[in-house]
């Protein structure tokens, strides 16, 4: 029994000219993330990645399909994904071949249909005449099921193609959205807590490839404080592919607003510190855009009002992919790529150091820029770019327009 696994891609297919381009990415990703459990062959064809293990038995053949397709239903470009059985391209063999195959799918089942795609037009049975012939040897091996063709149990697939045919009935969804890599570079704000990393995943399901930085300011945040950033960062490389992650050192900078600048405005002047720095790190790594999870009037930085005056300072495009959701639908995506209870574990962050009791909710940007005049952070800026600690955080080797 020879089985693969079929990826199809959605989106993707409406690129025209460019869609070579992105496929190309899509499968470069796929290869990379593949790469740590086995060796795989691959060929594409008709919108359609086929996927192929490189074993020597069927036992161990089916072990690697296995470790593959949790992996491949992380990967961005993906819209669908089956393991099918490779079959001639004759009734005859599809037939003695798919009724055994189907055992474990049918078996359990109540309901079933059959429908059948045959892309190669030279197969002389056409698609209606597959799937009432199959469905009824179907029918008699399995005599306890039924034909439904509108809420089936199982829907067994049989797609006729260039080379071969192929039986599935298992047809799993992908992570949809474009290949990490055709969108470009972008530096997102991770502060650790539940949205930023839902954002990071949101913009890479865009194709953006994505860098991150954290502010830390000991010792009014602690090590376990930035170690949960970095746990975040690894649970987001199945989904992103490798980040590159800046630690940057924040203290000075918080402390100088507390002295020198009115309480009201000591968390948007933050931000627009922080929005300085995060530019200009961006621009070090040839990124095009930043990314936070900001959501609009989720707190008080995140007015019209309050954006307005950090973006006044943001030097390339802001993107906000949470600014219209509400913080049930920014958990259950949280919830789902699995950074959730890292990021309520209850260690602080700097945005909680020196918050004001009583944080202006519509600041003017001059009011603001006046206030953040009365001391020159620029040398400490300087310094904060200067010393800010690399990392790379990876689930897999990294290439050039891949992952």
């Amino acid at each position: 029994m020879r089985e693969i696994i079929l990826v199809k891609y959605g989106e993707m297919a409406l690129k025209g000219q460019n869609r070579s381009t992105f496929e190309d990415v899509l499968l470069r990703n796929i290869r990379y993330r593949l790469k740590q459990i086995g060796k795989f062959s691959y060929a594409k064809a008709q919108s359609t990645i086929y996927i192929t293990p490189e074993s020597g038995s069927d036992e161990s053949a089916g072990e690697l399909l296995d470790a593959a397709m949790p992996r491949l239903k992380k990967i961005f470009g993906i819209a669908a994904l089956s393991k099918a059985l490779t079959c001639e391209k004759d009734f005859a063999d599809i037939t003695e071949r798919a009724v055994p195959y189907l055992e474990d799918a049918l078996s359990h089942a109540k309901t079933f249909k059959v429908e059948a795609k045959r892309s190669d037009k030279a197969f002389p049975m056409k698609s209606p005449q597959i799937c009432a012939e199959l469905g009824g040897i179907l029918l008699e091996h399995y005599p306890h099921l039924s034909v439904n063709v509108n809420e089936p149990d199982v829907t067994v697939t049989v797609e006729i193609r260039d080379t071969n045919a192929y039986v599935h009935a298992a047809r799993e969804k992908g992570a949809g959205g474009l290949p990490v890599g055709t969108a470009g570079n972008a530096m997102l704000l991770l502060s650790g807590g539940i949205d930023s990393p839902v954002a990071a995943y949101m913009m890479a399901k865009r194709g953006l490839r994505i860098t991150a930085c954290h502010f830390a300011s000991p010792p009014y945040t602690s090590e376990r404080a930035r170690l949960k950033v970095e746990q975040l960062c690894e649970k987001l490389t199945p989904w992103c592919g490798s980040i590159a992650f800046y630690c940057v050192p924040f203290t000075e900078i918080q402390e100088q607003i507390q002295r020198n600048c009115p309480e009201e405005y000591f968390t948007i002047i933050m931000r627009r510190l922080m929005m300085e720095i995060a530019c200009r790190l961006a621009e070090r790594d040839d990124c095009g855009a930043i990314v936070t999870g900001e959501s609009l009037g989720q707190v008080a930085s995140q007015t019209l009002p309050a954006l307005a005056c950090t973006d006044a300072v943001a030097t390339m495009p802001v993107l906000r992919p949470l600014i219209g959701m509400d913080k049930v639908e920014i958990v259950d995506l949280a919830r789902k790529i699995d950074t959730f209870d890292i990021s309520i574990q209850p260690y602080e962050d700097c945005c909680t150091v020196f918050t004001p009791r009583h944080p202006k909710l519509r600041p003017h940007p001059e009011d603001v820029a006046a206030a953040q005049a009365e001391f020159d952070f620029a040398p400490l800026v300087d310094e904060a770019v200067l010393h800010a600690e690399k990392k790379i955080f990876a689930q897999h080797i990294s290439e050039a327009n891949g992952f």
